[in-house]
């Protein structure tokens, strides 16, 4: 059986909004195996970005425990959560996040600063990744010159470069045409099948957690409700 690359134990977390205490998740309990592509699928604010923000270590949980690649991340300092989304960890977010004034391969190359690493390094590690989204051929474009599409496939590209073993996707298809997102789904299991990466994706669009999702998490109001 496949190692188990990340697991939440009875996480809870609340956040707090006009004084008001909002239980995010709820004793939530979830394991993903290495190699898997999961969906985690629900309603608008019903916990799906926090639980990726846990799962990730963008943010920790109030209590319980959440392990990536076999570590307690629960209480781990800042400078090991960073340290561990620089080497581990890859994200695509449903605006992209890209740099306008930057080109496609600068865009890309962006991840790995400030590194050791010399810049033709770089350069060979960010067209390796643009030629695994098909995307050579606009490297020296900016965002302003490229279709929403294309921004998907540069935001995946800076997401890999660094080869992550797990890549989260925050509502990705959100800004695309459902050809688009399609498209931008297929890549990601395409990155999945080739090179075994751990694929989480957050979507309220059920067609996508279905059609996609080897894992299929449904949640409301902060609670997991069924895992097919």
């Amino acid at each position: 059986m496949p190692d188990i690359m990340l697991k939440a134990e009875n996480v809870n977390k609340d956040h707090k909004r006009a004084g008001e205490i909002i239980r995010a998740l709820i004793n939530v309990n979830l394991e993903v195996y290495a190699g898997e592509v999961v969906s985690i699928q629900g309603p608008t604010a019903c916990g799906k970005t926090t639980l990726l923000n846990v799962l990730s270590g963008l943010d920790t949980p109030d209590d319980g425990k959440v392990f990536l690649d076999g570590e307690n991340i629960s209480r781990a300092s800042e400078t090991r959560l960073s340290a561990i989304r620089s080497q581990k960890v890859g994200f695509v977010f449903q605006d992209f996040n890209l740099i306008d004034t930057l080109t496609a391969i600068e865009n890309v190359e962006a991840l790995l600063w400030p590194t050791p690493l010399h810049s033709k390094d770089i350069e060979k590690r960010a067209l390796a990744a643009l030629r695994d989204v098909n995307l050579l051929d606009r490297k020296d474009h900016t965002p302003r010159q490229l279709s929403g599409g294309e921004k998907s496939r540069v935001a995946v590209a800076r997401a890999i470069i660094h080869q992550p073993r797990v890549l989260f996707a925050d509502e990705p298809t959100g800004n695309l045409d459902p050809d688009s997102g399609n498209a931008l789904m297929d890549l990601l299991v395409k990155l999945n099948k080739d090179y075994k990466t751990t694929v989480v994706v957050v979507t309220h669009d059920e067609k996508i957690a279905n059609k996609y999702g080897k894992k299929r998490v449904r949640m409301e109001r902060g609670a997991i409700v069924s895992t097919t």
